[in-house]
């Protein structure tokens, strides 16, 4: 069994990672959809707390009708306690 020597060099050369050589047109490209991605996240981001706000709304919404019903039932139990007394 033979063991050839290993030098640094050729340590290096195995475990390194190639080094990705990018254009300029594709960093451009890649600037870009970051862009784009960056934009979308922040229209969701959008819409969630327009979705958020618009039930907060509909829930103060319903709050205000329960009221006004429980205030109608109350007032038609008095009048119709008054009439049977």
């Amino acid at each position: 069994m033979s063991v050839e020597p290993v030098t640094t060099k050729d340590h290096e050369a195995r475990m390194s990672r190639p080094q990705l050589q990018l254009t300029k047109t594709e960093i451009e490209e890649i600037s870009e959809m970051l862009l784009y991605e960056e934009l979308s996240r922040a229209r969701i981001r959008d819409l969630e707390e327009g979705v958020r706000a618009q039930r907060a709304r509909g829930s103060a919404r319903a709050v205000r009708r329960w009221t006004r019903v429980a205030r109608w039932a109350s007032r038609r139990a008095e009048r119709y306690q008054l009439d049977q007394d």
